[in-house]
Parts: structure tokens; C-alpha cells; sequence
């Protein structure tokens, strides 16, 4: 396994954590469009997508370009629970480069507001 760079990509958000083997500008162009897929993301029930939200624990891309997430959710008992992580992986998967997702949903630690970035803050008037 090669060994893995991390780069935090924005306040209190995961790093996204890409091989060494991948050239830097490669990894701008997948950070960024990775980023922008997981932004395409909301949950139906609140305005703010659920990369802003904190709901994105974990972005790793190993030298096959194969993508692992960790992701969360506002509650366990979500009513999207059960699609959100494919509606994840289908955004991901549409990024040019990218050779496959996979989504795994975690519950520790407990999401809380803290994880939300100031974005998200202001579209849900949460101060």
C-alpha cells in the first residue's frame, strides 16, 4: 500500500487522503471534484448539503484511485438513512478518475452541530 499524504481541504472537514504516487496536480483536480460531488449531496429535509453539514468523516483514495468514505447522519434514525450513502457513491463514482466508491456509514463519534462549517450555519440560521 502506498503511503497516504493528507491535506485538510477546508475548517473542521475530513482531509482528503490521496496516494503520494498521484501527481499534485491530479490530486487538486480530485480533491476539488471529489469535494464538489459530496456537495451535490443534501439531505432532503435540511438546505445545506451533507459535506458542510460535517456529515463526511472520512475521503481516501488509494493508488487504484478506488475511493473509501465515512460518512454519518444528523440522527441514526434519519428517514434517508438507507439511501444516503448510494446517493454518495453515485456522485463520487461520476467523478472523471475516479475507478469506484464504496460508502460506509459510521456512528461514532456522534455527529453534532460543532461539525457544521460556518456555510452551513448561515443556511440553517443556526448561531
Amino acid at each position: 500500500m502506498a503511503e497516504i499524504e493528507e491535506a485538510p481541504i477546508a475548517p473542521n472537514k475530513p482531509a482528503i487522503q490521496l496516494p503520494s504516487e498521484i501527481s499534485a496536480e491530479e490530486y487538486d483536480r480530485l480533491t476539488d471534484d471529489i469535494v464538489n460531488a459530496l456537495k451535490s449531496v443534501y439531505d432532503p429535509e435540511i438546505p445545506a448539503d451533507i459535506y458542510e453539514l460535517g456529515l463526511i468523516y472520512r475521503v481516501e483514495v488509494d493508488e487504484s484511485r478506488f475511493v473509501n468514505i465515512d460518512m454519518t447522519l444528523t440522527a441514526p434514525g434519519c428517514p434517508v438513512a438507507g439511501e444516503m450513502p448510494q446517493w454518495v457513491e453515485n456522485a463520487v463514482a461520476a467523478v472523471p478518475g475516479v475507478a469506484g466508491v464504496k460508502v460506509e456509514m459510521v456512528f461514532d463519534p456522534p455527529w453534532d452541530m460543532s461539525r457544521m462549517s460556518e456555510m452551513a450555519r448561515v443556511a440553517l440560521d443556526m448561531w
